[in-house]
């Protein structure tokens, strides 16, 4: 056992020279208990909010103008300072410093008379009810026979209901009344998360305030003297990714704070805040970033393994290349999104790199990849896999034209762009308009696939030929839509005019030049025409059947037929196949345009 005073064994045996009380000398002052920062640093007065300036300044007005509404409806996400803020306006109301202060104000430079009770949550006049746990009827009803009493001690009354849209029908229905005309003594503080969930009758009693999420620099500065206040050292990316990480929320990066100071003892690292929360390094999203649009797949594999090793979720990876995708979107459009504080050097200097590089097009189709696999790779069962397989569909996808883009080359006759089969690292804005992805190689539209003779001795002439050899070729689907829903405009061999019905697929022109050229060996030109064109051929076999119905319901023997049985009708009409003696001596005689010589 040590004589160490803070030890048990100390308390036990006093110093003699010390004092003693109750019979113990040397005895510790219990140890204050551990605040977390959230906590230590909520705001007390309205100087103190952050982000908060269009809110601060409305209600400052209405204050020094003497037009206090009734009831104020606070609304926004997590940790913006929703039942903070409504704390402040408790205070605020019922500020008082005797023979200093006598009125409502938001000049709160030092603790009035019952400051510190409502700071603390225990004020007699000011009354917090968590809905979500108080949601029936009765809550509300103990509220509207309490409101009709003065205040105890207070100048107003105030109640605070936090969660408000958990209320309950018939609880908000019991609160119309008493909320549209309240006794003046009594103001009304509401907040919650779901604004779409509270009745418009209630809505329409209160003044609505949206507290904004706090934006990355306004955070981080926030972050910045909170550690000055704690003597601890943060790096300022660490801060910078705690900021990101918040999403706006000052108590989310308040708890990330002060987890960091727990996970490095003091001293915050970017690369601890990294470990802490499962994140890939910014600099290796970038890597990763780089290989990806320069189409190097080996690179992009040994990169995602890394930070996958390194402890990062596969589904946040892919989340931070999205998120980086945006980045550099907007410094593309918008460059002085470069200048924002809560940027890394990295992400500041590479980002504006790639935002010149890069095309619109490309990293249009990127945000799209990448947005729609991260809910794919968070829900595979193996996430690394499929991230991996959604960076090769990026990679390959980097160079492709959009669909306008193709057949507009199509119908220009220009070579066609694709990718090869096996992309090449190229460096970043080579490939022209593509703005850097997998490298690619013109094509000739006639290229045919290994092994197959190129035909010969196929003539269409007709555009019912090219209809009649999509049947031959088993193409039933383009058969069936080149019968409903083309309309012939003009045609001449290799090369088509058409215009298409309103439901009509925009691949159609494409498609179809696409199996011409491998049906007849030559390049064909589709043109989609804004002329009406002809009818198409399904309306022309219809037209041609219902004139035969026309034809064959004008027949005498017909008309008797549908006289004698009344509501008969006719279903169909059929040719019938002539006599095999009547063919043949059809055949036989001379054609029509010719004089028979027996009439000589």
């Amino acid at each position: 056992m040590t004589d160490n005073p803070g030890s048990e064994t100390a308390i036990d045996r006093p110093a003699a020279d010390e004092p003693s009380f109750l019979g113990l000398a040397g005895v510790p002052d219990a140890p204050t208990p551990y605040r977390v920062l959230a906590r230590k640093y909520r705001p007390q007065t309205f100087a103190d909010l952050i982000g908060q300036e269009a809110m601060v300044r409305t209600v400052s007005n209405a204050f020094s103008t003497n037009r206090i509404p009734q009831a104020w409806m606070l609304t926004g996400v997590r940790g913006v300072g929703k039942t903070t803020t409504a704390r402040i306006l408790a205070r605020a109301l019922n500020y008082e410093i005797p023979g200093k202060v006598s009125a409502p104000t938001i000049e709160m430079p030092e603790l009035g008379t019952h400051c510190r009770a409502i700071m603390e949550s225990r004020h007699i006049d000011v009354l917090e009810m968590d809905a979500a746990s108080h949601t029936g009827v009765e809550n509300i009803r103990q509220i509207t026979d309490a409101v009709r009493y003065a205040p105890a001690q207070a100048r107003y009354k105030v109640y605070i209901i936090d969660e408000v849209h958990m209320l309950s029908t018939a609880a908000f229905n019991a609160f119309l009344k008493t909320l549209e005309e309240p006794p003046p003594h009594a103001k009304f503080v509401f907040a919650t998360t779901e604004i779409r969930k509270v009745p418009v009758t209630i809505l329409s009693r209160c003044q609505r305030f949206d507290l904004r999420r706090v934006d990355s620099a306004t955070l981080v500065a926030h972050l910045e003297r909170i550690c000055r206040a704690e003597d601890v050292s943060a790096e300022p990316d660490a801060l910078a990714t705690i900021a990101r990480a918040a999403e706006g929320s000052v108590r989310d990066s308040l708890s990330l704070l002060d987890q960091a100071v727990a996970h490095g003892a003091g001293v915050i690292t970017a690369e601890a805040v990294r470990d802490m929360l499962g994140l890939a390094d910014r600099t290796q999203v970038i890597d990763l970033f780089e290989a990806v649009m320069r189409g190097d797949v080996p690179q992009t594999f040994a990169i995602l393994r890394q930070g996958w090793e390194g402890g990062a979720d596969p589904a946040q990876i892919i989340a931070d290349l999205a998120t980086f995708t945006h980045l550099v979107t907007r410094m593309k459009l918008a460059p002085d999104a470069a200048k924002d504080p809560a940027l890394t050097e990295a992400e500041r200097i590479r980002g504006s790199d790639f935002a010149k590089a890069l095309s619109v097009r490309t990293l249009s189709r990127a945000w799209q990849i990448l947005s729609k696999a991260a809910p794919e790779v968070g829900a595979s069962q193996r996430p690394l896999a499929a991230a991996e397989m959604a960076l090769v569909r990026l990679a390959y996808a980097a160079d492709l034209p959009t669909p306008d883009e193709a057949l507009r080359q199509l119908q220009s006759g220009q070579p066609l762009s694709i990718p090869q089969s096996s992309p090449s690292p190229q460096p970043i804005g080579n490939g022209g308009g593509g703005g850097g992805g997998s490298a690619a190689l013109a094509v000739a539209p006639r290229a045919l696939p290994m092994g197959r003779p190129e035909p010969e001795g196929v003539t269409l002439r007709r555009f019912e030929d090219v209809v009649a050899m999509a049947g031959e070729k088993r193409e039933i689907g383009l058969k069936a839509a080149l019968e409903h829903d083309v309309r012939l405009v003009a045609f001449e061999e290799g090369r088509i005019e058409v215009s298409l019905v309103e439901n009509a697929s925009p691949t159609l022109p494409h498609e179809l030049g696409r199996v011409l050229l491998a049906w007849t060996g030559k390049r064909w030109v589709i043109t989609v025409s804004s002329a009406p064109g002809g009818p198409t051929i399904a309306e022309q076999r219809q037209e041609r059947e219902r004139e035969r119905r026309l034809d064959a319901a004008s027949h005498p023997l017909v008309q008797a037929v549908l006289n004698t049985f009344p509501g008969a009708q006719i279903v169909d009409v059929r040719d019938r196949a002539p006599p095999p003696e009547i063919e043949a001596a059809e055949e036989a005689a001379p054609p029509a345009d010719e004089p028979d010589t027996d009439d000589l």
